[in-house]
């Protein structure tokens, strides 16, 4: 690597694979051991954890003390050490016989940051977690210059205050978005055009229910986009079906969600990130009239006994792509900010799946007034033209097709409205 390389690498900042120390230290120990426990990754010494370069030279007391620390890891193994003009490079492998640790401890990478594991803990990680990793598998059905989508790889450089001017392949290399030189399925989910070409699985599906129960379906969603897109359209569907409350506070009225935004926000993406992309479920999101449900396929990493304590990451590569998007403050900490946000919660898991339970707050009337909004819409609608077609009440409401039929038979019954003539042709009449 030269120096144009590598400071093409400090660029793209601190991540999964990449750690920046102004100098040796003592926990220069504890990142090789992460690194090793993870999929390997570069130290450079001479910058400072915010990026600023500055300079250093290994001493060759430095650069046996560097080595004895990695012979004395348990099992031992063999680091790569380079000076690079006036910065140092250590390079860490993946380890081949995982897990290792340094004076008893064991760590494993998370994002940008290196979490202590009990032995246990760690342990019971490799042995449940022992096939390819998904998001670091190379995906040759994905062609770069056909489905890779320009425009959400500028807009997500940009979100990452990078430099445009660097090639696109240096870039997907340092964002651990290449396996083997080929795109892998992390970089499919952040830039293909429709998600569902490539993992039928990611779809996201969204339900509005009348009910606290599934009988009747007001509204549905499928979201095929990208990650990003997909999150964000999940996240609007939540917020556009539920309540905003109005409060008091000294003199002030203030407009209050029902739910808090930031626990629905790190519920969905946890829920994206965490899933195991290998199982053939979908992530759904479920809004009844009483709670709002997000169940994810996959089961936990670690023992019961430690959830909310303990995080480890099913896919380590979206992680670090999430934490650098800036979607979620710290690796690890969701299930603490949720229960803090949010005080009527439940989770539950089984060998298959997760779910996250946020009970709605006295929301039965809210779903009442809403139906009725969308029925003055409706009938408003037909007023101001009697010949509105199935298709232009749908845009006027924001339902579905099946949401639209459900309220007009609804209508129907209660007496309200009746249609005169053929589908086709036809018009509708108001009966007052």
């Amino acid at each position: 690597m030269n120096k144009k390389e590598l400071l093409e690498l400090v660029k793209t900042g601190e991540g999964y694979t990449i750690e920046f120390k102004e100098s040796l230290n003592n926990s220069i120990g504890k990142t090789i051991c992460a690194f090793a426990n993870a999929s390997g990754g570069k130290i450079i010494l001479g910058v400072t954890d915010n990026g600023v370069v500055k300079s250093y030279n290994l001493s060759n007391a430095n650069h046996s003390k560097i080595q004895n620390i990695v012979r004395n890891m348990d099992p031992s193994f063999q680091v790569n050490v380079e000076q690079v003009s006036d910065l140092v490079v250590i390079y860490v492998p993946e380890g081949k016989d995982k897990p290792h640790s340094i004076n008893g401890h064991f760590y494993l990478r998370q994002s940008a940051s290196s979490q202590q594991l009990k032995r246990d803990e760690i342990r019971e990680f490799f042995q449940r977690e022992n096939k390819i990793q998904f998001d670091k598998k190379t995906n040759l059905d994905f062609d770069l210059k056909k489905d890779f989508d320009e425009y959400k790889f500028g807009s997500f450089v940009k979100k990452l205050n990078l430099s445009s001017d660097l090639p696109k392949k240096h870039l997907l290399q340092n964002l651990n978005l290449l396996t083997n030189d080929e795109i892998n399925n992390a970089g499919v989910l952040f830039f293909c055009h429709r998600i569902s070409k490539f993992f039928m699985n990611s779809v996201i599906a969204c339900v509005l229910y009348q009910s606290d129960s599934r009988a009747n379906i007001l509204d549905k969603k499928e979201f095929d986009a990208d990650f990003v897109s997909n999150f964000d359209n999940a996240l609007n569907f939540v917020l556009k079906n539920i309540n905003m409350n109005i409060e008091i506070v000294g003199r002030k009225r203030v407009e209050k969600l029902e739910i808090s935004e930031e626990a629905l926000r790190e519920a969905i993406i946890n829920a994206m990130v965490h899933r195991d992309y290998f199982s053939n479920g979908r992530l759904q999101i479920d809004v009844f009239s009483d709670r709002i449900e997000i169940s994810n396929p996959g089961n936990l990493l670690f023992d019961e006994k430690e959830f909310g304590k303990v995080s480890i990451a099913r896919n380590p590569i979206l992680s670090d792509l999430v934490h650098r998007l800036g979607y979620v403050e710290r690796i690890g900490s969701g299930i603490k900010r949720i229960k803090t946000l949010v005080k009527d919660v439940d989770f539950e898991f089984s060998s298959n799946w997760f779910r996250v339970i946020f009970n709605r707050p006295g929301v039965q009337e809210t779903v009442e007034k809403t139906v009725e909004k969308t029925v003055e819409k409706i009938i408003t609608a037909i007023k101001e033209n009697s010949k509105i077609t199935q298709k232009e009440l749908e845009k006027i409401t924001g339902l579905t097709r099946r949401g639209i039929e459900w309220n007009i038979e609804k209508l129907k019954k209660e007496g309200k409205l009746k249609r005169i003539g053929p589908d086709k042709g036809g018009r509708w009449e108001i009966l007052e």
